[in-house]
């Protein structure tokens, strides 16, 4: 079966339309009077302030700080090195990651419009999930480890180098293919931030399978997509705005293929592994088709479920982990 190709002018149209109206259509409660802190903790800047005349000291006090952060997570996790003093000197004094630092400080050296999207975002967050408390938030760098994390609900931790510009130029691209520094912008950094705190409160697959994994992702961008109604789906995805629009129009097509290819019930991570891992493609696919095509069809899946099932909550929908069930509930029926 041929997939349909898209002409570039028409893909440019309808770029223009979904920018302009991303909403379009959704029912986006008002959440105006929700009331969210945004707890935002630069531990960044703490770090880089250490003395290094007095580095012993400098370290005891940001462990007290920051007792959950930095005693449970950066230390011991993230750059375990940094305990010993000497690696901790020469982490501060390198030029490398003064230049990092510097950068960051330029890019989110004002974090007022961080904090005001953090600040809707909760909102959503506190509108669907009320029982779950508001993370604190913590940024950090830590040359290149981590981009975004949560710790028991209780923390959300950024990597801020992580999100300095896709034109970096200190982004190796032996590490950061295009395909990835593209995402590694200051718009993507709350869309992965959110996506660290909903694929936490989705927890892992039940299962190694196509199915299994596609579906626990689809649940990751179903609740992502509620607590940022705003932003265009292409943030969400990782995807550019004409990668998305293909995926839309080639719905019936991408299904197909897996079905076709007995990729649905596989469990082989040679033949799954780009559909649903960070990949510049879906192999079998035409070139303009992007990689983790299974997940934006695991989303378009729990859609249905929930549009079938409207006294379902996000709850039950997290719950119910067998994804044969969610699919078989689901009905669904890709668009042609």
């Amino acid at each position: 079966m041929q997939f349909f190709r898209i002409g570039l002018l028409l893909f440019s149209l309808v770029t223009l339309l979904t920018y302009c109206s991303s909403d379009k259509g959704k029912k986006i409660p008002d959440v105006s009077q929700v009331q969210v802190e945004v707890d935002l903790q630069r531990f960044e800047q703490d770090l880089m302030a250490i003395d290094t005349l007095q580095l012993q000291a400098g370290l005891s006090s940001l462990m007290d700080e920051y007792p959950l952060f930095a005693q449970e997570v950066f230390f011991p996790r993230i750059l375990p090195a940094l305990q010993d003093t000497n690696t901790l000197k020469l982490f501060l004094s390198s030029p490398g990651i003064q230049k990092l630092y510097d950068t960051s400080q330029i890019v989110f050296g004002n974090a007022n419009d961080l904090e005001n999207e953090l600040a809707e975002a909760f909102r959503f967050y506190k509108h669907y999930f009320p029982e779950n408390p508001t993370p604190k938030v913590v940024t950090f760098i830590s040359e290149y480890t981590l981009g975004a994390f949560t710790m028991d609900r209780e923390i959300l931790g950024i990597g801020l180098d992580f999100y300095l510009g896709a034109d970096y130029p200190y982004y190796d691209p032996n590490f950061f293919p295009d395909y990835i520094k593209r995402n590694m912008t200051k718009a993507h950094l709350v869309p992965k931030a959110i996506e660290a705190l909903a694929s936490d409160l989705v927890g892992q697959a039940s299962g190694d399978r196509l199915l299994d994994l596609m579906i626990n992702n689809g649940k990751t961008l179903y609740i992502m997509d509620l607590l940022l109604p705003r932003t265009p789906d292409s943030l969400k995805l990782g995807y550019t705005a004409l990668q998305t629009q293909w995926c839309k129009a080639n719905e019936f097509q991408i299904w197909s293929h897996f079905l076709r290819e007995d990729l649905l019930y596989s469990a082989k991570r040679k033949d799954i592994r780009k559909l649903v891992d960070y990949s510049p493609s879906s192999p079998g696919m035409p070139a303009e088709a992007p990689g983790r095509t299974a997940n934006w069809v695991g989303w378009q899946i729990v859609k249905s479920y929930m549009r079938r099932h409207p006294e379902a909550s996000l709850n039950d929908l997290i719950a119910l982990k067998d994804a044969q069930q969610l699919l078989d509930q689901a009905k669904y029926k890709p668009r042609q």
